[in-house]
């Protein structure tokens, strides 16, 4: 075993022990009033019940997959140890999940109460919330990771190196299908939670009543701020997780197929131990003035992200020039992914922040109503990925042809695998900064319905606004990552069914590559019409329930009487368990399918499809959504009418389009795409042994 390897549990503890840190240091601040903390723990209380519930159906599910996965084991079709990786990627991906959300319902009403002081406090605290989940989910993903690596090392022990490394990586990529399984469920379950709230929520409340956002009359306004927390914290950091884990084991096993020896598979982790070091130097350049602009804000947060990727691409130098001295070229590989992170979220900041002419463009055609806001929205969602898409193909070429794929194919998909690690190791402070989004909305929320003075509400919309952009940058990051992580485990495949000695036959001629890209581009098409329906017939439920309650609960308009806020909180819980069946079952067996019918090849070709229709339809959806997002709030800050007039209610109209757009189906793809690569990993031996096409 490679000396540095012990960098790995050292940056997991590290990360682990920052997390707690920054835990503590928001529990320093008080939850405010009484009425801020009673609404606090009803928020709490609704998370955690929706989460209890998830789990409970989630882990029957495991238990299923775990069975499957071990008679497939048990009958030489799969390594005996894959059953448990499943297990535990599964386990610490719901575990960080957990864990932010319960970071993040406990950090609300502390930034609203914070806000009140200053808006760098506010900022300070919520951030630091959100920095919690960024850590803890790169802690445990290390852990998980370095847990693996030292049993199967000792396991495969008496074996020649190249086949211990071998055994190794092949063994280990399976258990990112377990946090790819618990990840789509997180994020499909919770997406159609938060939106069948929210648009529930603003259909009723802002467009049928004329009230306020987060107006306490409205019976959804606990369940919209519940539903915030567990898709957008649990969600997007199962989400992440996954693409963490799984982008370092598909470098891992490149490495092995790129003749690097336990040097190259040794980088990835290496590069992970960096990541988290600088991400926690830059956490401490985040602050701001007091009455900052959305523009000052952003500026603070991309100081520490900008900082962070400063210093990695220094050491990355250092690591690559010590373990790999003859291939100085990965470097530039790693500089190619840091720079594509930066450049999509600057791209996603650009079409969706309300500083730019993007989304004021979108503003302004509510003047003529929500028709011309919806065709506005997805104009600009559709414009926008171009240039996320050509950064991502300049990085990839970059890697490929820098690393020396032009003279060793197998060197150049490290490199692009490498690219990969490169974008995400800064994950540490990102997903702080996309954790951040939902508790300040939550904050701004709780500002609201417990009637703080009016400067705070501006202090926490402020932060809620910049959280938005955030927010949408996070996506367009998990989107990229996505896209580089799904690519490297599609050369893994191919690495793993060569290994087992079937030809592939990639051919654009060869009938199955065809017909497994045209499956594979419908597949991101098919996913998202479910998910919307989903978010439809949930809404509706809401909408029906609220209208019922402003009509029963006699006094609830004149704010004399309580909604029954936990019956709105119950639906969307029953609703999102049920709808999320389908979409998962979706992702899950298509490539098996294909597999079983068209072979390897099919595969390989559905991935592929999959992965550049899924790239672009989630760009598309997640830019659109904040683009939408973020035009409404534009106007509700004076402009065009200001809340109440005709153009806010026609932006309202296409904010409800684009919730379900940015929070469930666009990010939810992310997982699609992965989870269909490492569960065709997975089952690579059972599909050659059971493939018709022999």
């Amino acid at each position: 075993m490679h000396p540095l390897f012990w960098l790995t549990p050292v940056g997991s503890v590290v990360a682990l022990l920052f997390a707690w840190y920054l835990s503590l240091s928001v529990k320093k601040f008080d939850e405010g009033t009484d009425a801020m903390r009673e609404i606090a723990r009803a928020v709490r209380e609704g998370a955690r019940a929706y989460i209890r519930r998830q789990y409970g159906v989630v882990t029957i599910f495991f238990a299923i997959v775990f069975v499957i996965l071990l008679i497939i084991a048990i009958s030489g079709m799969l390594p005996i140890y894959v059953p448990f990786a499943f297990a535990t990627g599964g386990f610490f991906s719901g575990l960080s999940g957990f864990i932010g959300l319960t970071q993040a319902t406990n950090s609300s009403a502390r930034t609203a109460n914070a806000a009140r002081q200053s808006l760098n406090s506010g900022l300070r605290v919520a951030f630091a919330a959100g920095g919690v989940m960024g850590f803890v989910v790169v802690g445990l993903s290390l852990l998980d990771l370095s847990i693996w690596f030292l049993l199967l090392n000792w396991i495969y022990r008496n074996l020649p190196e190249a086949q211990k490394i071998q055994n190794i990586t092949s063994t280990m990529i399976c258990f990112g299908m377990g946090a790819s399984f618990q990840a789509l469920f997180a994020r499909v379950g919770g997406g159609i939670f938060t939106k069948a709230a929210d648009v529930g929520a603003d259909l009723v409340g802002k467009v049928e009543a004329g009230i306020p956002e987060d107006d306490p009359r409205n019976p959804a306004v606990i369940a919209d701020n519940v539903g915030d927390n567990v898709g957008d914290v649990a969600g997007m950091g199962a989400d992440l997780y996954e693409s963490y884990v799984g982008s370092i084991i598909a470098t891992m096993a490149l490495a092995v197929a790129a003749g690097l020896g336990i040097q190259g598979v040794v980088v990835p982790q290496v590069m992970a131990t960096v990541g988290v070091l600088c991400s926690i130097i830059g956490t401490f350049l985040v602050s701001t003035k007091e009455d900052a602009t959305q523009a000052a804000l952003l500026t603070a947060l991309r100081r520490g992200i900008w900082s962070s990727s400063v210093l990695i691409a220094i050491v990355s130098a250092i690591v690559i020039k010590y373990l790999l001295p003859d291939y100085f070229g990965l470097y530039w590989a790693i500089l190619a992914g840091l720079a594509a992170g930066v450049f999509i979220g600057f791209n996603t900041e650009f079409f969706t922040s309300d500083n730019y002419s993007p989304t004021r463009s979108i503003s302004d055609s509510s003047k003529t109503g929500p028709a011309t806001v919806i065709l506005s929205g997805i104009s600009v969602g559709m414009l926008s990925t171009a240039p996320a898409v050509i950064a991502v193909v300049i990085a990839v070429l970059c890697a490929y042809y820098l690393s020396g794929g032009l003279h060793n194919p197998n060197l150049g998909l490290f490199g692009v695998s490498l690219a990969a690690v490169g974008m995400l190791s800064t994950l540490g402070i990102t997903l702080a900064t996309d954790a951040y989004g939902p508790v300040a909305d939550n904050a701004g929320g709780n500002a609201q319905m417990s009637g703080l003075p009016p400067e705070v509400r501006q202090r926490t919309d402020a932060l809620d606004a910049l959280g938005n952009t955030t927010a949408a940058t996070g996506k367009g990051f998990a989107i990229g990552s996505a896209a580089l992580t799904a690519l490297a485990l599609i050369a893994a495949y191919r690495d793993q069914i060569e290994l087992a000695g079937v030809h592939l036959d990639l051919r654009l001629t060869n009938p199955a590559v065809i017909t497994g890209l045209f499956i594979g581009a419908m597949m991101p098409f098919a996913f998202c019409s479910l998910t919307l329906k989903a978010v439809g017939r949930a809404a509706g439920m809401i909408v029906i329930e609220v209208r019922r309650q402003f009509k029963e609960i006699k006094g609830l308009m004149e704010g004399k009487a309580k909604p029954d806020y936990a019956n709105a909180v119950s639906i969307c819980t029953k609703a999102a368990q049920r709808e999320m069946i389908l979409p998962s079952l979706l992702a899950i067996l298509s490539p098996l399918i294909v597999g079983i019918f068209l072979g390897p090849s099919g595969v390989v070709g559905i991935l592929a499809g999959a992965l550049i229709s899924g790239f672009v339809v989630a760009l598309m959806m997640a830019n659109s959504g904040g683009a939408w997002d973020n035009a409404k709030k534009y106007i509700e800050k004076g402009n065009l009418g200001g809340k109440g007039s005709p153009e806010h209610k026609a932006a309202v109209v296409g904010d409800t389009v684009g919730d379900p757009f940015k929070d469930t189906s666009g990010p939810s793809l992310n997982i699609l795409i992965k989870l269909m690569a490492t569960s065709s990993i997975t089952l690579a031996g059972f599909v050659i042994k059971v493939t018709l096409m022999k």
